[in-house]
């Protein structure tokens, strides 16, 4: 890499906004995706399917999958430099509304997904989960 090089890159890298790692970054971006507060349920209506102990997160595989009709779902994750993973649309007539995934995880932390339906009604739930290698570490 030449010099000149490295100056304009440091230059962008330097103008990239901070990654903020917070339960309060994350509750942030979760009302901007869903234009409101979601409703923690706990009926089953919206699941998870993670492994609770992970020994790599640099891949963890995640499936999230809703048993009535959504118009989004999404994935979050306080702890990760940035708390939005995924974002993922659905028609009103999708036949099952679910997505699989393999998401880096910094550290153990709470993963939350949330689910959006056509009539403005959103619930979260979320599943704990250890992490023993940690990926997506800053400085």
């Amino acid at each position: 890499m030449k010099r000149r090089e490295f100056i304009v890159a440091s230059a962008v890298f330097a103008a990239l906004p901070e990654a903020q790692a917070s339960d309060d970054a994350m509750r942030a971006a979760i009302r901007a995706w869903a234009g409101r507060e979601p409703q923690v349920q706990g009926n089953g209506a919206l699941k998870i399917e993670i492994a609770e102990l992970v020994e790599n997160g640099n891949a963890v595989p995640v499936r999230v999958a809703a048993i009535e009709p959504v118009i989004g779902l999404a994935l979050f994750t306080p702890l990760n430099p940035e708390p939005e993973v995924v974002h993922v649309a659905f028609s009103t007539a999708s036949g099952k509304p679910e997505f699989s995934t393999r998401m880096r995880l910094a550290r153990s932390q709470r993963i939350v997904a949330v689910a959006q339906a056509a009539d403005g009604r959103c619930w979260q739930t979320g599943i704990d989960v250890v992490v023993t290698l940690a990926a997506c570490v800053e400085p």
